[in-house]
């Protein structure tokens, strides 16, 4: 039986009963008032899924109402009710958010069809709005250090304009997720976002993959294709490595931003372009202007709003933070148990200096979640990586070592790991390692490493 709350707005009592009679039939919960004043302070203190409002009230019209009643907390949907309803006054009804438009005298069925369809449709809605959430959470950046808490208020600022934005930093740092995530908080979120990475696609391929062809252009072209831009159009399109662009496609990116047009190969007539341009390096464009392999009035073009993305090793206090969003995720997605990781296994992940940055946390607890059975992940689980660059610069930081005794307590370290991953298993460790049985056995006992 249905239980959503519902509201009828009607000033003629006989309306208000029979209306509120046939929706508790159908097991509806009910309320009832004569005025507009009324059904706006019954939205401030209740939650209705439907209101039935009819347009003549006495005092606040029912239109009036209608304009008002986004202003409070409700976020239902309106079913607007007139017995000298004219096309004009529904159209302004829909404008004005209402779901549809009933004409007295009120058919049974048809209101009760009519009812059933604006829940769904807010139930539509809701979902949506939900999975939007989700989606753009999916996106968000996730740490607590200065830098991250500054950049998300940058986005807050940029992310509402039309501005284009340079996003500069190293590989891994999340250029792609920025750029996404300040298009999911754009007035453009509804349209699409476009991405190419420009460091990936052959120079003789890239035009076209960005600008599109017709049909007969050359030979081959059997059919249109759009290209990026034109996909991009009203939304985002995000040039990622834009520093690899050769400077013949450079050329033409910016004669599109100056111009705001496109002409796809083999169209003689020019296309109006409306897209928001984000772009992103992990290299110094500066550098390769002075090198002549970047032009300099591109980059103007570009970098209206720079954004720079700090290397994960700068904000070191993010990285329990991140650890901790990873494992959840990954467990839910693999559908294992909780894990955890102990304190000195987090310690290592602390303190070391990823220079694969979020990406390769990332890849790294994913791996630990795949390949690790048990509930706690220790630091011998870690990958030998990990844990001996964090041994050796410990090393190094205490006091002077020879290099002997430096690259033995690496190699000590690194085996006892992967004897450890492989539980005692000699045979499958030295597989794992590439080296005879033999020769793991000579280098176990040079090391001093007893045997499992």
């Amino acid at each position: 039986m249905p239980r959503e709350r519902l509201l009828v707005v009607d000033d003629e009592a006989g309306v208000r009963a029979s209306l509120s009679g046939i929706l508790r039939d159908e097991g509806y919960r009910v309320d009832v008032v004569a005025t507009g004043e009324e059904c706006l302070e019954k939205v401030r203190t209740a939650l209705y899924d439907l209101v039935l409002l009819d347009v003549w009230l006495p005092g606040m019209d029912g239109l009036e109402v209608l304009e008002r009643i986004w202003q409070t907390p409700f976020s239902g949907a309106v079913l607007v009710i007139s017995g000298h309803g004219t096309i004009e006054m529904a159209v302004r009804a829909v404008r004005l958010g209402a779901y549809d438009f009933l004409e007295k005298p009120l058919s049974l069925e048809k209101t009760l069809v009519m009812v059933k369809n604006a829940l769904k449709h807010r139930e539509l809605e809701e979902e949506n709005r939900e999975l939007r959430e989700r989606y753009v959470r999916r996106y968000e950046m996730v740490g607590q250090s200065i830098p991250i808490l500054a950049l998300r208020k940058q986005i807050d600022v940029i992310a509402p304009t039309a501005g284009r934005v340079l996003i500069f930093g190293e590989n891994g740092t999340g250029k792609e997720l920025l750029a996404r995530l300040i298009h999911e908080k754009s007035h453009r979120r509804h349209k699409k976002f476009v991405e190419i990475n420009c460091a990936a696609i052959p120079d003789d391929l890239i035009e076209s993959e960005l600008f599109g062809y017709r049909k007969g252009a050359f030979t081959g072209a059997a059919e249109d294709k759009r290209g990026k831009f034109e996909e991009a159009h009203e939304g985002t399109l995000f040039l990622d490595e834009v520093g690899d662009m050769s400077l013949k496609v450079q050329a033409k990116v910016l004669r599109v931003l100056e111009e705001e047009k496109i002409e796809p190969l083999g169209c003689n007539q020019p296309m109006e372009l409306d897209v928001r341009v984000i772009a992103a390096t992990n290299q110094d464009l500066t550098a390769l202007i002075d090198a002549g392999r970047f032009r300099a009035d591109l980059f103007y073009r570009l970098n209206v709003v720079p954004v720079e993305i700090v290397p994960l090793r700068e904000r070191r206090e993010d990285i329990p933070v991140l650890t901790e969003h990873f494992l959840e995720e990954y467990t839910r997605l693999y559908g294992k148990k909780a894990r955890r990781f102990k304190p000195e296994a987090l310690d290592i992940l602390t303190r070391y200096d990823w220079p694969g940055n979020v990406r390769e946390l990332k890849n790294t607890v994913e791996r630990l979640i795949i390949v690790q059975g048990g509930q706690e992940i220790g630091v011998y689980d870690l990958p030998a990586s990990i844990y001996g660059q964090v041994q050796m610069s410990s090393g190094a930081a205490s006091g002077p070592a020879t290099f002997q005794s430096a690259r033995e307590t690496f190699e000590r370290q690194y085996l006892q790991a992967a004897i450890h991953r492989n539980h005692g298993n000699l045979a499958q460790t030295a597989r794992e390692l590439d080296m005879d049985r033999s020769g793991l056995y000579r280098k176990l006992r040079q090391l001093g490493i007893p045997l499992p």
